[in-house]
């Protein structure tokens, strides 16, 4: 077992922190505040290659590995979990379904653009569309629709919740081709945004990641080539569970980062708050607190560093990446309520980073398959 990172790793997280620090953190609480997707910082991410972190070479990507891609997930998390997100989903989602899965036409046309996060100098983002206002959880539940019409599918039906439903330029869409087949009968679609037919909705006013760009997406009659199906015929189920299990790791690196930069905001105001003559560090009660964050930390950084080197070394990492998903999450929000408290009144104040950070923890527990979720697919498997 090898505990320290290489070169190359701590090159990457020194790069992921000091873009945090530098392009993140600046007007964080307005963009939080104002719901306003971060743009910009998007595009840097693009420029520095965070978008397609784990795509080859050869198809626009930075060629790293997944523990490089969980350094800088968590170094991010740390400051702008709605910048985390948007680079999680491209990432772990949309670039590595099409590159595990894609034919080569769609990784050309597709892979390449979206590795590099840019496209004639625009932004040019995906999406991944599984859940429905009827399938969250139950995802094998789809009411959206593809037709085969011969040379394409007519796609009707809605998707919600959809992290970068109004930036991206790309959709991987899963929809029921054969309601008799169950889960059998799904596909997942390449789509456009700009297709004629899709339609998306009003940005979702959120407890947290309220920067990240949420939103329900309509297809009324939307042509898809049949060039643009991923997979065999009723592949698309396997496609979403096989890749929502990397995603874990994206996700899991991000409650990470989350709890990790609640316990530094704690430990730091720990250090200069003074309260009955000294600095409540001193008091046992804060201290214990803050030892207990420390060591939940690192257990979740550790397990996200398993599954990362499992998935590195094509080790099935299903059973890793939700142990990692279900600790480190809950690990967040437990972090970060305590860092409210270690602050206070203060705590309770925007320009103290912990209240945002502690709405944000919600979600890991929720998206990219809940607790319950998790516990189910871990109890299975111990179970077999």
């Amino acid at each position: 077992m090898q505990f320290e990172l290489n070169e190359e790793q701590e090159m990457i997280r020194k790069a992921a922190r000091d873009f945090a620090n530098n392009e993140c953190l600046p007007g964080v609480i307005e963009r939080d505040e104002k719901q306003i997707f971060p743009r910009e910082q998007v595009m840097k991410l693009a420029e520095l290659g965070f978008l397609g972190m784990m795509v080859d070479p050869k198809y626009g990507g930075a060629g790293m590995d997944t523990i490089s891609y969980v350094l800088a997930m968590e170094e991010i998390s740390k400051v702008d979990a709605s910048v985390s997100v948007v680079m999680s989903v491209n990432n772990s989602l949309v670039c590595y379904g099409l590159e595990k899965f894609g034919t080569e036409e769609q990784k050309q046309k597709y892979l390449v653009p979206l590795a590099q996060g840019m496209k004639d100098g625009e932004l040019y983002i995906g999406a991944f569309m599984l859940s429905e206002p009827e399938a969250g959880s139950d995802a094998t539940s789809q009411r959206t629709t593809a037709e085969d019409k011969g040379d394409h599918y007519l796609l009707n039906g809605t998707k919600n919740w959809i992290t970068n439903g109004g930036s991206a330029s790309v959709y991987l869409v899963m929809a029921q081709t054969d309601r008799a087949k169950g889960s059998k009968g799904i596909n997942t679609f390449i789509v456009e945004k700009n297709s004629p037919g899709v339609v998306v909705a009003a940005k979702e006013n959120k407890l947290g990641i309220r920067g990240s760009d949420t939103h329900t997406v309509m297809f009324t009659d939307v042509k898809v080539p049949k060039e643009n199906r991923i997979g065999n015929d009723g592949f698309g189920f396997t496609f979403a569970m096989k890749t929502l299990a990397g995603g874990r790791i994206g996700i899991a690196s991000q409650a990470l980062g989350i709890a990790s930069g609640a316990f530094e905001r704690a430990r730091d105001y720990a250090k200069t708050r003074k309260a009955f003559g000294t600095e409540i560090m001193n008091h046992q009660a804060i201290a214990f607190k803050l030892a207990d964050m420390a060591t939940k930390i690192e257990a979740s950084r550790l397990l996200c560093l398993k599954a990362a080197w499992e998935k590195d070394n094509n080790i099935d990492y299903t059973l890793s990446s939700s142990i990692a998903k279900v600790f480190s999450s809950e690990t967040a929000m437990w972090t970060a309520v305590e860092a409210v408290q270690i602050h206070g009144g203060y705590g309770f104040v925007k320009e103290y980073h912990v209240e945002r950070l502690m709405r944000d923890a919600k979600i890991t527990q929720i998206y990219e398959g809940t607790s319950e979720v998790q516990r189910i697919v871990i109890s299975r498997s111990i179970l077999k």
